[in-house]
């Protein structure tokens, strides 16, 4: 069984998730938000707690706020690092991003894997699928764990809420057409964990969600 932890990190109210097996303890860290020492400690603290080995990052997309981690978590514990193709310009820009919003930032590594719709996330007996999502950045990936009825949905699909589409690459009607062709066939009962905000379900989002009503 997969285990969820969530974390609200820097001022941009992201949610990082830590995510992990509950027997054999392998874990992923999905978008590292943790933009100072402090949250950077609240990390720390959780894995060593829970004795997680870490062993993927990976980023749905690359925006600032879903990256300020990445150069810490990458130096601490050396996980396989997996990032959108066609968002990598924007983790290339990274240090012209933080400096649009007066943010000092640490430069991310590069990617060890880019991730396709053929790309598997293994964690334990869970087997995680990505379902690429593009709208709110030009490379956006979902990840859903069918068996465990869980999907992390960055900034594309928010409770009540869809990402913004005024920055890099973003597309309004390619981002709803990701939500209806790629989430909204999912089944009701998906826990939806965004990038920002709380948790929701697919069922509800597709039937309560003021943009598709």
């Amino acid at each position: 069984m997969l285990l969820v932890k969530r974390f609200t990190f820097n001022p941009f109210l992201e949610n990082t998730y830590i995510i992990y097996d509950d027997q054999n303890l392998d874990g992923a860290i999905i978008d590292p938000g943790c933009y100072d020492s402090n949250e950077q400690k609240m990390i720390e603290k959780f894995i060593g707690d829970n004795k997680i080995r870490l062993k993927f990052l990976i980023n749905t997309h690359c925006h600032i706020d879903h990256i300020f981690g990445n150069a810490f978590i990458k130096e601490k514990y050396n996980p396989v690092f997996m990032v959108p193709p066609d968002d990598v310009f924007l983790l290339d820009m990274m240090i012209e991003q933080g400096k649009l919003y007066g943010t000092e930032l640490t430069p991310s590594p590069k990617p060890d894997k880019l991730i396709s719709e053929d790309s598997e996330l293994i964690i334990g007996s869970a087997i995680g699928k990505f379902l690429f999502t593009p709208g709110h950045s030009p490379g956006e990936f979902c990840l859903y764990f069918e068996s465990e009825k869980i999907c992390f949905t960055g900034d594309v699909l928010f409770k009540g809420s869809i990402g913004r589409t005024d920055l890099w690459g973003g597309d309004y009607k390619t981002l709803i057409d990701s939500i209806r062709n790629k989430l909204f066939v999912l089944p009701d009962d998906i826990r939806i964990y965004p990038g920002h905000e709380a948790e929701s379900t697919i069922g509800r989002e597709r039937n309560h969600n003021p943009f598709f009503q």
